[in-house]
């Protein structure tokens, strides 16, 4: 060293720490890059992507690598600096160079190309991947040698790097990445997609028509009041049964009632010959397990049973449909239902048999939907009783005031929203 000039040993020191500064920003690159982002770009032929995929596969190997270089560098900029100290400030030197080569190794050899990998991780990871791939191969060695050692230690800890299966996700994570997508995904797409994951949380009774709304036609009516309901129907399959629905016939396609007029004389017994056979569905069905059932016996209707057979109500694939793309039925009789009704007071009018995961979607409310599924069953749980009157509550913090109770059941109740 002595024949090497100091300002030859300034450049010197200048290299080692723009290596250092390499392996420093390569490493929080490679370990920052988004790893679904990089298996897209590998799967379009991505060379860098590709080369990154590779290196990450094995991250003993790869941190190790980095740390081989990293070190090395850093230790030879040390000594370097000492030698520089001492030649300028004598034995003062030492305590100097290593003061200042700290600072400048942390500031330009740390912190400043690991935040600049971080914040810019493929632009980094990508090009240096191409060098680390070179020095794994003349340095595989040195690097098998440091990973059989550190590798024992980690299988005294019971830890495997070879088992290293990459990044999974839960479906609570994946709710939370598209909601922060932010304006990579329009809000509507981010709703629905949400909606899919949400069906694995609500079953068939959280959407179903109750038993006490599901129309039908008594096959036992008299023949003119049947036409004259058949002429007025207003659903894409009509229910037939016989006195009550717990003696259900089956469904009839208002297609199939053409078909029956024009080939010949819509009768009762016609009308009997044309009824498809029911689909019933156990209640606590999950919605996604009900979609796919729904997808592979190619139905569309179908009603839903307790585990004695009693029929709870009915459920159909655009209710579940609804779930995910929100409601886009043009069916008139439910155009004419109106659950809530907007006040001049700033109040809403509900009807008490509303589903409540409907009402939480309309108003943005947080209900609890753990337990009865309609507004009517959620108050007279919380009053353990039939009111007899008027009467103001609280449900879940929200203000809720009874205005009309009949035959056992709430069914207008007015909802006055917090103000925020």
């Amino acid at each position: 060293m002595d024949d090497i000039t100091t300002s030859t040993l300034f450049i010197i020191l200048g290299v080692l720490i723009f290596i250092s500064a390499y392996f420093s920003g390569s490493e929080t690159g490679m370990m920052s890059v988004n790893p679904y982002r990089l298996k897209h770009l590998s799967n379009e032929n991505n060379k860098g992507a590709i080369r990154v995929s590779k290196l990450l596969k094995r991250p003993d190997r790869l941190i190790g690598l980095i740390l081989i270089g990293n070190n090395l560098v850093n230790i030879a900029a040390s000594a370097i600096a000492t030698i520089i100290g001492m030649r300028l400030y004598g034995d003062a030197g030492i305590a100097i160079a290593t003061i200042v080569l700290t600072l400048i190794i942390l500031v330009f050899a740390e912190v400043t190309p690991k935040t600049i990998a971080a914040l810019h991780p493929e632009r980094i990871a990508f090009p240096s991947s191409a060098l680390l791939q070179l020095l794994l191969k003349i340095f595989y060695p040195l690097v098998w040698l440091i990973n059989c050692i550190t590798n024992s230690i980690l299988m005294l800890l019971r830890i495997n790097p070879e088992s290293h299966q990459g990044h999974s996700l839960s479906a609570q994570e994946l709710r939370t990445v598209v909601h922060e997508a932010g304006a990579l995904i329009p809000e509507q797409h981010q709703s629905m997609l949400v909606g899919v994951l949400d069906l694995e949380n609500a079953t068939v009774e959280d959407i179903m028509v109750p038993r006490n709304e599901v129309s039908g036609i008594d096959i036992n009516d008299d023949w003119k009041d049947i036409e004259r309901q058949l002429a007025n129907i207003q659903y894409s399959r009509i229910l037939l049964y016989r006195d009550n629905i717990d003696d259900a016939l089956g469904f009839v396609h208002p297609r199939e009632l053409m078909r029956l007029s024009i080939k010949e004389q819509l009768t009762k017994a016609s009308l009997l010959r044309a009824v498809n056979d029911i689909y019933f569905i156990p209640e606590g069905t999950q919605l996604n397990t009900q979609l796919l059932k729904f997808q592979r016996t190619k139905e569309r209707i179908g009603l839903v049973v307790d585990e004695y057979g009693d029929i709870q109500g009915l459920v159909t694939l655009a209710d579940i449909l609804e779930e995910v793309v929100g409601e886009f039925t043009t069916d008139i009789a439910e155009e004419s239902n109106e659950d809530i009704m907007p006040q001049p007071d700033g109040s809403f009018l509900i009807d008490g048999s509303i589903n409540i995961r409907d009402l939480n979607r309309e108003m943005n409310l947080t209900l609890p939907t753990d337990g009865p599924k309609t507004l009517n069953g959620l108050i007279l749980e919380l009053l353990e009783e039939i009111p007899q009157g008027r009467l103001s509550i609280k449900l879940a913090g929200y203000p809720f005031e009874l205005i009309n109770v009949q035959d056992n059941m709430i069914k207008t109740v007015r909802f006055m929203p917090l103000l925020k």
